[in-house]
């Protein structure tokens, strides 16, 4: 990793960028072929390899910030730059901006300030802008500007101004705590981490208490996200085709391995059957739960009735095997459902100790 140049960590990067976009929706399925075949080339040409991006060394390799994230912050510098540069033409060589500029500049921060402690975020934001329009590579405003887009819930044009302000004055702590702030709102919870890490650093002395709370919210949901995608369910061998299905296959094999009108034992007619209501519904909701077909397959008392219908015993006794509590209990959930559809209820996402 060491021995690569920065021109194929760059190649790196935009092999990261291409396979992202295929997965955040900005390019379509349809178009996923060509990202391969420009992939491919890519990789080829400059002899590197993408699947060396793992999560442990994608940092490593290419630092903390994606390659989108570093030429957005480009571009917000290179408009601050040409901003600064149209302020100054005609009437001064220098960039650098006048003492008058700067106090001007100070008073619409204040105004500013004023307008976000009354909670009117559009007038700051206004304000800002102003101010940054006449000293445009200020971090302190740029820092405020992301707090007012932050409050008026615009957490994208928070970012990028939170990432310019860093990279023009990485010591401005405040502007790392709005960065994870931004962040963490726009469900980028490790970007977060890393943002008020870097603020933690600055400060120094183990960080401020508000630093370092917004560490460890952002550190509780990165282990939420992971125990979460961890509890995911997963098909079994034998349960279930791709997305979960259950093997319908092994259901039928229970009463005699046949959808014929007369299997051994006096099988009856499954078509006839699926056409009864009560028993259309019960294979609909078996077919949506996978967990309900393994209870099913695994209750000792259908196993039993299977083998012994499979060796030729003749047909059950339904109403008998019904007193079985477990198994009329399994009915009845299958007849009427079981519990909520996927999704319901889920996790609302929080920003606790984030203001």
């Amino acid at each position: 990793m060491a021995s690569l140049t920065t021109k194929q960590r760059l190649a790196l990067a935009i092999c990261d960028f291409l396979s992202s976009s295929t997965k955040d929706g900005t390019l379509s399925p349809e178009e996923a072929d060509n990202i391969d075949v420009a992939l491919n080339c890519i990789s080829d040409s400059f002899k590197v390899d993408p699947a060396t991006l793992t999560t442990s060394s994608k940092a490593e390799i290419l630092g903390s910030q994606s390659l989108i994230q570093v030429y957005s912050a480009y571009e917000a510098l290179r408009t601050a730059t040409a901003a600064s540069a149209g302020a100054d033409a005609g009437s001064s060589s220098s960039s650098e901006p006048t003492e008058e500029q700067k106090k001007e500049a100070e008073a619409l921060k204040s105004k500013g300030n004023a307008a976000m402690a009354a909670k009117d975020y559009p007038l700051a934001i206004q304000l800002y802008t102003s101010a940054l329009q006449l000293t445009p590579r200020n971090a302190i405003y740029l820092s405020n500007r992301a707090a007012a887009h932050s409050a008026a819930k615009d957490h994208t044009s928070a970012r990028t101004d939170a990432e310019t302000a860093v990279a023009i004055d990485p010591s401005y702590t405040k502007a790392w705590s709005r960065l994870g702030l931004a962040r963490f709102a726009l469900g980028d919870a490790k970007g977060a981490m890393e943002a008020y890490g870097k603020g933690i650093e600055h400060e120094g002395n183990g960080g401020s208490e508000a630093m370092k709370k917004g560490f460890e919210t952002a550190k509780r949901r990165v282990e939420e996200m992971e125990a979460e995608e961890a509890d995911l369910p997963r098909s079994s061998p034998g349960a279930g085709g791709a997305g979960g299905m259950p093997d319908l296959g092994s259901l039928a094999s229970m009463f005699g391995g046949g959808g014929g009108a007369g299997g051994a034992g006096g099988m009856p007619d499954l078509s006839s059957i699926m056409s009864n209501p009560m028993f259309a519904s019960m294979a609909q909701n078996l077919m949506s739960n996978p967990d309900m077909m393994n209870n099913l397959m695994s209750n000792p008392r259908l196993r039993q009735m299977a083998e012994s219908f499979g060796s030729g015993g003749g047909m059950p006794d339904l109403g008998s095997l019904m007193n079985d509590p477990n198994i009329a209990d399994m009915a009845r959930n299958m007849m009427g459902g079981a519990g909520g559809q996927p999704g319901q209820g889920g996790n609302q996402q929080g920003g606790s100790g984030q203001q």
